[in-house]
């Protein structure tokens, strides 16, 4: 047994001698990533500003050619810098420079297969992902990854936020999974989901420290129709929380939950973003910084505001004349689109859509198209169905919006993450690039850099959006919490089509009647500036929107939707958010608080230093009023900018010259 143990202490402390081990940290050093193969085990660890972020990680895959998860050996480490340059339309920044420090690792595991890992660190951000190449003897030429280990393990004291993922084929018409579950704020490391299946991207945690807190932001870009969409697992003690392909029963059971790759193959970009404060998370360029577009484009796609019925009106609303309307007021109000919903092919007909068409057109107004995007994968019964599924019923009806002039659409319903489903983003993509048609997504997965890899994407909803508003009382009250949680997960990593900025004070069509809303007018203006989307809705139904006051409908006739820049100023994840874009050389500045009480907070407004500059406030409620008291006034901002502000319970500001 001596002898034994001795033996065992010699193979210990060789195998410690000739573990391989690589840092590699930001451009300005504070950023650090420790990799190594300890014990034949791939991991990693990160550290930001001296404290620790992650401690040691799993780092790995699993196919059915070759186990990567254990007995690797790191063979050889290359070295080199990533500087990058790029303009984009469609998201926070116009303008990107990406300057990072790479290491691409050679591995090889115990029948000397090779792997290799690539971590990219730039200030604030990371971004790592796996490459197989082709064994020596040439194959296989293909793989099928059966399972991923890299893991996010993170000190005992972290809180998280994070939104679960469901059960597949659950939910209204068994449409489920589709990214619209509730957010969980400041909970424990160790408190299991909602329904024990793992957590959704983006994924947000906050880890407490002497000096304040350490914030990280985790999720994946890059993700095309070659791989599946991925997820977090459930946290396990002592690993954390691992990467998590789909579950089996996704898209009615149809399709591999695995992802089948051609090899030499690259998988998607894990991303984590740390800061000491929130800005590096709402400010993050990483979704694209490590993307490229994957097909040009020879339209001008145009961004713009369009106004929606059936959000308010519903489906009665999908008639001639009920668009008709709708379209008189995003012409009144300078607004680009109109978005007729589901059952339009029913209930208006295609040929009654050429002349609506027309006539949007002769307002200067274009229509966007409501799909359905199955299929076979859920239950939904709203039309037009069966045909965004299709290649060739696809292509037929974008040809014909080409035709009458549409210029968009909204396609519904995908539940699931599944590398087919995935698949079938990209082809709607695509095909409709191809005639000229811009694609806006519901019901769906996250976005994960498409912006960039696809000219004509816009948005995608992917969260608990504004229907949930009118559906139900519930939500209506949780709005300022949701609209609180957003700026610092789901839109920071994607656009996000929230779906409205809702000027309607009841959820009913006469504007009387049903549950209210109980956010301020100025609260749900200013979502026009924490939240970001290129092509973005206002709520403005006929009979409302000549009820609203003069200042709020002139502020809401230029609401701008494409930015140059941004700044986080301040903000708490579900309790309050001021955020600043930046459009020309114009600054708004928009402030939203979800609590139910006023919150005191002294900006920094620096772009506004030494100017009279307009105020939109929601004040505290007049006594019998379920609202704030929206009011407009110009203020004077100090020269050094900084600027003490009120924002009101479920009230909002905005502040823009």
């Amino acid at each position: 047994m001596k002898r034994a143990t001795l033996i065992s202490l010699a193979l210990l402390s060789v195998t410690i001698a000739f573990a391989d081990n690589h840092i590699v940290s930001s451009p300005d050093g504070k950023l650090k990533v420790d990799i190594n193969d300890d014990g034949g085990l791939a991991t990693y660890s990160v550290n930001y500003n001296g404290a620790e972020i992650l401690s040691r990680s799993a780092l790995g895959l699993n196919a059915n050619y070759g186990d990567f998860t254990k007995n690797l050996k790191i063979v050889n480490a290359k070295e080199s810098k990533v500087n990058k340059s790029y303009d984009m339309t469609r998201t926070k920044k116009s303008h990107v420079e990406y300057n990072a420090n790479q290491i691409t690792l050679d591995l090889i595991n115990a029948d000397n297969l090779p792997m290799q890992i690539t971590f990219n660190v730039s200030n604030n951000d990371i971004a790592f992902r796996y490459s197989l190449p082709r064994p020596k003897n040439d194959n296989p030429k293909a793989a099928i990854i059966y399972k991923e280990v890299s893991g996010f393990n993170f000190p005992s004291q972290t809180r998280t936020f994070l939104s679960p993922q469901i059960t597949p084929m659950t939910g209204w018409q068994r449409t489920k999974p589709s990214y619209e579950e509730e957010y969980r704020p400041d909970s424990k490391l160790t408190d299991p989901s909602q329904y024990g299946v793992g957590y959704t991207f983006p994924c947000l945690y906050r880890i407490p420290n002497a000096k304040g807190n350490n914030w990280v932001l985790i999720s994946e870009t890059g993700v095309t129709g070659e791989y599946p969409g991925s997820r977090l697992s459930e946290y396990e003690a002592g690993k954390g929380f691992s990467v998590t392909y789909p579950q089996k029963g996704e898209a009615n059971g149809i399709g591999s939950e695995y992802a089948a790759i051609s090899l030499p193959g690259n998988t998607p970009w894990r991303t984590i973003t740390v800061g000491s404060s929130l800005k590096p998370i709402v400010e993050t360029t990483i979704p694209y910084d490590v993307v490229d577009p994957l097909y040009e484009t020879k339209y001008d796609y145009k961004p713009g505001r369009y106004t929606w019925s059936w959000l308010i009106w519903q489906d009665n609303s999908v008639n001639y004349d009920d668009q008709v309307a709708f379209i008189d007021v995003s012409a009144k109000m300078g607004y680009e689109y109109v978005l007729v919903d589901g059952f339009w092919d029913t209930q208006i007909g295609r040929d009654r859509m050429e002349k609506l068409s027309e006539y949007a057109q002769s307002k200067g107004v274009h229509l966007l198209l409501w799909y359905n995007s199955n299929g076979f994968e859920n239950d939904a019964p709203q039309t037009p169905r069966n045909v965004m599924s299709n290649s060739i019923a696809r292509k037929k009806d974008m040809a014909w919006m080409q035709k009458i002039g549409v210029k968009g659409i909204k396609v519904d319903f995908f539940g699931g993450d599944k590398q087919h489903t995935m698949q079938l983003y990209e082809d709607i993509l695509s095909d409709a690039n191809d005639y000229g048609i811009q694609v806006i997504f519901h019901g769906c997965t996250i976005p994960r850099g498409w912006e960039r890899m696809y000219p004509n994407y816009v948005a995608s909803e992917a969260a608990l959006a504004s229907e949930n508003v009118y559906f139900s009382d519930y939500h209506a009250k949780k709005e300022g919490f949701e609209m609180n949680m957003y700026p610092y997960t789901r839109n920071a990593v994607a656009s996000f089509d929230w779906g409205g900025v809702i000027m309607n004070k009841y959820m009913s069509k006469d504007n009387k009647s049903r549950h209210q809303r109980f956010t301020g007018d100025i609260f749900e203006m200013a979502t026009a500036i924490t939240n970001q989307t290129s092509v973005n809705c206002v709520e403005v139904t006929p009979n409302v929107v000549e009820t609203l006051p003069d200042f709020e409908k002139e502020w809401l006739k230029q609401i701008p939707t494409t930015w140059n820049d941004v700044k986080f100023l301040d903000g708490y994840p579900s309790k309050y958010t001021v955020i600043a874009r930046k459009t020309g050389d114009k600054w708004y500045v928009g402030g939203i608080n979800g609590t139910d009480k006023p919150i005191t907070i002294t900006l920094n407004l620096d772009m506004f230093a030494g100017k009279t500059v307009k105020l939109y406030a929601d004040e505290n409620k007049r006594q019998g009023e379920p609202w704030p008291t929206p009011s407009l006034k110009n203020i004077k901002i100090s020269k050094n900018g900084k600027t003490k502000m009120t924002i009101a319970p479920m009230g909002g500001i905005i502040v823009n010259e």
